[in-house]
């Protein structure tokens, strides 16, 4: 099973410049998402493996709730890709009372 990591502390990682992706649908996506997240949804995760393999630096995984992520870490780091799931997901990022965007676009 893939490492998790709580909110307050993927704060902490995407000050440092981290790679976050969002795996829910594109009309979650563009209700609520937590700023600089890259929209990957969960179907198309081994399309982006190859893409998501050339970077050094481990990738974050956020969706809802924290399930969708987990599958996703799980299935990225099958796939040689270091990846670590947001337990919790969007929802706890904003009942943590943290910024959010929402639309279509950032």
């Amino acid at each position: 099973m893939s490492a998790e990591i709580d909110v307050d502390q993927l704060v902490e990682v995407m000050a440092t410049g981290a790679r976050v992706i969002d795996v829910r649908e594109p009309d979650e996506y563009a209700e609520a998402r937590v700023p600089g997240v890259q929209l990957i949804p969960l179907a198309t995760i081994p399309d982006a493996v190859g893409e998501l393999a050339t970077h050094d630096d481990t990738v974050y995984v956020i969706c809802r709730s924290g399930a969708r992520s987990l599958r996703a870490a799980d299935y990225l780091n099958a796939h040689g890709v270091e990846a670590v799931s947001v337990a919790g997901g969007t929802m706890a990022w904003i009942q943590r009372g943290l910024d959010y965007e929402t639309g279509e676009d950032a």
